[in-house]
């Protein structure tokens, strides 16, 4: 199981960044921004095969769940 930030989510945020940077704004008066998309993945089969049963409504709530 994997809680974390969404990957192509904060490569767009480097983006808007290096943008910005590449436009002449100075880094140090970029805002800091924090992650806002977050997802949670499920491995199912690991789970299975650890003898972990994971409840059916966590499952209906991950982003993805992996047989």
């Amino acid at each position: 199981m994997s809680y974390g930030t969404n990957f192509a989510d904060t490569f767009r945020q480097v983006g808007v960044y290096a943008g910005r940077i590449l436009q002449g704004a100075k880094p140090a008066d970029l805002p800091v921004v924090q992650p806002s998309k977050f997802e949670l993945i499920i491995n199912a089969e690991t789970a299975r095969m650890l003898g972990l049963t994971v409840p059916p409504t966590l499952l209906a709530t991950a982003d993805e769940v992996i047989e």
